[in-house]
Formats: C-alpha cells, sequence, structure tokens
C-alpha cells in the first residue's frame, strides 16, 4: 500500500524540516566520515611501512637459526612474517605499491638498500592464526624485505575491521532532528492553527450562519488574513441586514394600499370586475407575505430542543386532516435537536407542499447519519433537469415548462427553505430518483445546530 503524504500544513512543514535536518547531517557526516578515512589512512601506511622495515633490521640482528622462530613470534593481531631465502615471486608492482616500497626502502641502511624492496596486494583470506573480526573490504599487503643477503622477510598486513561511525554521531543527529522538528511544530502551530480558524469561520459563512470573529494573532501575514477576513464578513453582515431591512420595509408599506385597495374594491358594482381585481390583489398580497418571510429569513427565532420525529408527524398530520396527499414514514424514536422548530416547519412544510404541488403526492422520511439528520420528501411528479436544481433556490425562480403549468406561488418558496437550512448550519439539495420523480433533500446537523 502506497504510503499517504502528510496532508496538514503543520505535518508537512515538521517532515520537511526533519527531512533537511537528516539530510544535512548524513551530508556533513560523510564528509568528515570521508576526511578522517583518508587521515587514518596515511597514518596507518606510515605505521605500515615503519613496521615492514622495523622488523627486516630486528630479524637482521637476531643470529640466523633463531630468525624463523623469532618471525613466527612476531606474527600476531593483524601481521605474519616469515623468512624466505632467494627471490620469491610477485606479480609486477603497480604504482602504489611500488610507491609503498619506495618508503620502505628509504627506512633501510645502506647494507640493506643494494637489494629491491617488493610489494604485492593480496586478495586471499588471513590464515586462522591472524585473530582478526570481519575482514575489511580493502584487500592485504605483503612486504619482502632484504634481511641479509638472499635472505629476505615477507611481512603480510591484514588490515582490520573498518572503525564504524562512533555512536555519538547518530545522537547527535537525532538531537538536530528533535529540536528542529520542535521548532517547525511550534512555528506550524503559530500559523496552522489561526489559519484552522479562519477555515472553520468560512465554513460557517458559507453555511449561512454568523461567523465567529477571528482573533487577529500569529504572524504579520495570518493576522493581516484575519483582519480581512473579519473587515469582509462585516461588510457583508453589514449588506444583508441592510438588504433585509428594506425588503422588510417596503413589505410593511405595501400592506398599507393593499388594505386601502380592498377596501375600495367594495364600492365597485360590477361584480366581475371586482373579482378579478379582487384576485390580483391576493396575489399581491401573497407576494408580499413571501417578500416579509424572505426578508426575515432566520435567526428572528430562539433556539430550543425540539424531537425532529414528533415535529415532522406534526407537519404530516396537520397536512393530512386538510386532505392532502401526504404519508410520514418516520420511526418513533426520538430525534434530539436543537433548533428554532417554527422555521424548521416552515422549511419542511414548504418541501412537502411543493411535492404535492408539482408530484401529485409527498412521501416524507428521516434518516439519522453521524452527527446529523437528513429530511427526504419524494414525490412522483417529472423531476426537474439537472441544469436546473441549483437555480430553483434563487429568488423568483419558477419552472412552470418542466412542472404543472396550473400551479402558483411567488418563487421564493425554495430560497426561503436555502435560508432556513443554511441558518442552521445545514444544506437543502434536490435530485432526480431512479423510478421517477424528485427527491428533496434538508440535512440538518446536530452539533452545528446546537452551537
Amino acid at each position: 500500500m502506497k504510503p499517504m503524504p502528510p496532508r496538514t500544513l503543520g505535518m508537512q512543514l515538521v517532515a520537511v524540516t526533519a527531512a533537511a535536518v537528516l539530510l544535512s547531517n548524513l551530508a556533513v557526516a560523510a564528509w568528515f566520515g570521508l576526511g578522517t578515512e583518508r587521515q587514518n589512512e596515511a597514518a596507518l601506511m606510515d605505521r605500515v611501512v615503519d613496521r615492514a622495515a622495523s622488523t627486516a633490521l630486528l630479524l637482521a640482528a637476531i643470529p640466523e637459526k633463531s630468525r624463523k622462530v623469532a618471525a613466527e613470534k612476531l606474527s600476531t593481531g593483524v601481521w605474519t612474517f616469515s623468512i624466505r631465502e632467494g627471490n620469491p615471486y610477485i606479480d609486477p608492482m603497480n604504482e602504489e605499491e611500488s610507491r609503498l616500497a619506495q618508503r620502505v626502502h628509504t627506512l633501510l641502511p645502506p647494507d640493506k638498500a643494494r637489494y629491491p624492496v617488493l610489494v604485492d596486494t593480496l586478495t586471499e583470506q588471513a590464515p586462522a592464526q591472524v585473530r582478526t573480526a570481519i575482514r575489511s573490504p580493502r584487500p592485504a599487503i605483503r612486504f619482502v624485505v632484504p634481511v641479509l643477503g638472499d635472505t629476505k622477510v615477507v611481512a603480510t598486513f591484514y588490515r582490520p575491521e573498518s572503525s564504524p561511525w562512533p555512536t555519538e554521531l547518530f545522537v547527535a543527529a537525532l538531537v538536530a532532528i528533535a529540536a528542529a522538528s520542535l521548532a517547525a511544530a511550534y512555528v506550524a502551530r503559530r500559523v496552522t492553527r489561526p489559519l484552522s480558524e479562519l477555515a472553520k469561520a468560512a465554513s460557517i459563512a458559507a453555511g449561512g450562519g454568523p461567523p465567529p470573529r477571528l482573533q487577529e494573532s500569529g504572524p504579520q501575514d495570518v493576522r493581516d488574513a484575519a483582519r480581512a477576513f473579519n473587515a469582509m464578513t462585516d461588510e457583508v453582515s453589514r449588506t444583508l441586514e441592510s438588504q433585509r431591512q428594506l425588503l422588510s420595509a417596503v413589505g410593511h408599506d405595501l400592506r398599507t394600499p393593499i388594505t386601502a385597495m380592498r377596501i375600495s374594491l367594495e364600492f365597485v358594482d360590477d361584480a366581475e370586475l371586482r373579482d378579478r381585481l379582487l384576485h390580483n390583489l391576493d396575489e399581491l398580497q401573497e407576494l408580499t407575505e413571501a417578500v416579509l418571510s424572505a426578508a426575515r429569513g432566520t435567526g428572528g427565532e430562539v433556539k430550543r430542543n425540539v424531537d425532529l420525529s414528533a415535529l415532522l408527524e406534526s407537519i404530516c398530520a396537520d397536512l393530512d386532516d386538510l386532505g392532502e396527499p401526504v404519508s410520514c414514514n418516520v420511526e418513533e424514536e426520538p430525534a434530539p435537536l436543537v433548533c428554532r422548530p417554527n422555521e424548521i416547519r416552515r422549511a419542511v412544510r414548504n418541501l412537502v407542499e411543493n411535492a404535492v404541488a408539482y408530484g401529485g403526492r409527498a412521501s416524507v422520511r428521516l434518516a439519522e447519519h453521524q452527527g446529523s439528520y437528513e429530511i427526504l420528501i419524494e414525490d412522483d411528479g417529472p423531476g426537474i433537469p439537472e441544469a436546473d436544481q441549483r437555480r430553483v433556490f434563487e429568488p423568483f425562480v419558477r419552472l412552470e415548462g418542466s412542472r404543472n403549468e396550473d400551479t402558483g406561488g411567488t418563487g421564493l418558496g425554495l430560497t426561503l427553505v436555502k435560508a432556513i437550512a443554511e441558518g442552521h448550519g445545514g444544506a437543502v439539495t434536490l435530485e432526480n430518483r431512479a423510478e421517477g420523480g424528485l427527491r428533496a433533500r434538508l440535512r440538518l446537523p446536530r452539533e452545528a445546530a446546537a452551537a
């Protein structure tokens, strides 16, 4: 399974910082490690050359009959020594081998410097008597150094195991990574916490609720973003309130001339003309009341705890008493919800009446999801084209061509439903059913609504 990269800004910042510190520590360790290895190799070769030359001089001072035994006694650790007569066969020396041979040759006295020093690089394993640990990957070195006349000492140096990187280096790298990660986490918290609050406030505002005022803290860029968001929400709130007051004032002012016109119509003698004018006034009165409802929107009622199941059953019972074809399939188990019940009642009733008017019947169901409720209203009508399923929530939009030609309405019912749903932190959507008809989904989150 492919590992998932960190998704949050804080985790990404910590991961990138830790990776950068780790890579920098590895680079520094490798740089100094290589430098130290080169220095150690140079010092080791100095000791090896000196040991080969000094051993030859020491064996030259020992009687001939004891040299072989003395050479074997000197064979300890990573060195083996043996006495040979004549010139042993050695492959032609390369440049590095010739350089080592020359260094050994310069350490010999003049009487021995007449004879050549030979150096050979070996690939065979060390003998059992050489008590070394795991072999270094670098090959052993064999020196053939003159002792007396044709007598030579063959000194073979087997490289010991390479020294591992010190534990302190790894501890220092871990400490550096931990310190850098903590610093990155602190910086990330100062940046991401205000951004998370900003995202949460923006979500509340997008859902139609009043966004909380953000605390202008953190780095300068984050403070500027919080200040701009607060200014934006203040301006939007002022604009919406101004529009709400304007609609409310227009609606109230229209009531007076409508009432006066009704009174005046009582003096019209022509009954047919009076009926037509009264019908027009009824439509105007209905439009006025719809505008006032849309202007009030949400927020005029205090939230309280209700049983959503009982509320839906009450709405269906009222409509059934009026002879409307409405069925309610709600379980008897309580569905507690903190809301503005009159607004929820108005929203559900609008959806049910639309289903009856345009789809012939309405079926109401309540589904419970984790943290939210869904009120489902279904009908048997022709449905709504997908391209228009969002547009019908706009004010004064009516799709009479795709629904029932004989229905009335102001085109504000679904607008009011949308405002009520978003005012409770929820949403309303429409979708065509596979078996025919339209389904309205009114989602009400319990936690958001209770806030």
